[in-house]
């Protein structure tokens, strides 16, 4: 796994975008990036009103975004996943 090629990012930058234009309130999308041994991590927090448009009908925008994500990885020989947090009750 080389991760030095995405050690700016460049992964998280794409999925903040992506997630920004998809959500009705883009300034709570929040994005974490962590790496170790299986790859890279991005953990995504969106408004809890945003939750459906993210995950999508039976899941498939959720799956089409994952999809993207893993050709950026491939394309620097890593892997990218996912991974959409539930809104705390507030």
């Amino acid at each position: 796994m080389n991760t030095k090629d995405f050690s700016e990012g460049k992964d998280k930058d794409f999925l903040v975008i992506v997630l920004k234009k998809i959500v009705d309130y883009p300034d709570d999308v929040q994005v974490e990036r962590t790496v170790d041994e299986m790859g890279v991590l991005l953990t995504v927090r969106v408004n809890k009103a945003d939750m459906g448009k993210v995950v999508g009908r039976d899941g498939q925008n959720a799956k089409a975004i994952r999809c993207l994500l893993r050709i950026i990885g491939s394309k620097n020989d890593s892997r990218v996943n996912m991974k959409i947090e539930d809104p705390k009750e507030e």
